[in-house]
Parts: structure tokens; sequence; C-alpha cells
């Protein structure tokens, strides 16, 4: 099940029309859908940011931000009951071992063809996006002039455009969550 939908998505990609890509396949289960794109989400940022680590370090960014006006500070609500201040590059690791354990955890992500989606999945899901919008925004506030020199920003641009407009079709992050990169998401947006 899992296969055939990401290769709808490969599919659909191909046309470059990024509203149809994220749009649920006729017939198609909703939470299978966003259980194959949030792991497909998931290993895109990881990627994305992995290219930047060696330049996204505790000196050059002591906390994660997204530009002056949005500081981000980090809890799971397990080990980490109250929101600690740590530098980004910390904060993304803590965000990524966490996401990857939602993943990995059957109860959340069942693995069995059939088996039931837990009745919160919906909330697991926003807080996994909501999270990786934060990896994006630090990115573009932090490292864009990185991402320029390293001829990524053709990439980055469609991979965020992509994220944006399954985020909107399900409407994963609530929309002050967006601020840090309104000037960004609306254009995407119009039109949609």
């Amino acid at each position: 099940q899992g296969m055939k939908l990401k290769r709808h998505i490969d599919a659909t990609l191909g046309s470059g029309n990024l509203r149809e890509v994220v749009r649920l396949p006729v017939g198609e289960d909703l939470n299978e859908w966003l259980a194959v794109n949030t792991v497909d989400f998931f290993n895109q940022v990881n990627i994305l940011y992995g290219t930047l680590m060696e330049f996204c370090t505790p000196a050059t960014c002591p906390t994660m931000s997204a530009g002056p006006k949005y500081e981000y500070r980090w809890a799971d609500g397990v080990k980490i009951k109250r929101p600690i201040e740590v530098s980004a590059p910390k904060y993304v690791e803590y965000l990524m071992d966490w996401i990857e354990a939602q993943l990995d955890e059957e109860s959340i992500f069942p693995q069995k063809l059939g088996a039931p989606f837990p009745p919160n999945f919906r909330d697991v899901i926003k807080t996994i996006f909501k999270r990786l919008f934060r990896v994006y925004a630090h990115i573009y506030h932090s490292h864009f002039q990185m991402i320029l020199k390293l001829q990524e920003e053709a990439h980055l641009n469609t991979c965020f455009k992509h994220f944006m407009l399954f985020t909107w079709e399900f409407q994963l992050i609530d929309r002050a969550e967006l601020a840090p990169l309104r000037e960004l998401i609306e254009p995407i947006l119009v039109g949609h």
C-alpha cells in the first residue's frame, strides 16, 4: 500500500504540477496518505539540513531561530517537559530523533496493512509538520546565503513549495506558526 502511494507521488511529481501531487488520490485512505507523505517530507528535510550541518553550529546558531522575532525552544513532553533553549543544531537533532521515534512507533504508524491508525494520529502529524516547518524557517532565515553558494535554492524552493501545498491542503499547521515565512508562503498559496 505504502509503495503504491509512493509510486503515485513520484509519478505525479514528475508532472511538475505540485497542486495535483498533494491531493488525496481517489479511493485512498486519508491517514495512509498522510503517513506516506510525512515519511517523505521528513526524509527531504533531513537531507536538506544535512547539507548545511557544517555551517549550522552551536557557534553560528546558538539559538534555534527564524529571524530576530522567532525563537524556538525544545520540549518533547516526555524527557523534556519544560521548553529549553538549545542551539539550532541541537534543536534539529532533538527534532529529527523525536520524529524518527514517532515514525518507528507501530502504534502510531502501523506497518501492517489494514492495521488501525490511533485516534490522535492527526495531532501527531500536525506536530511533526509544525516542527519540520521550523527547520525550513531556520534554513531560509539563517542559511540562505549558503544555500545560494551550494546552488541548492531551486531544490530547496521546490521541496518547500511541495511541503507547503501539502500542509495547506490538509490544514496541518496553524496560520500563526507560518508567520516567519509569510512572504515566501503567500505567493505559493495564491491561486490554491
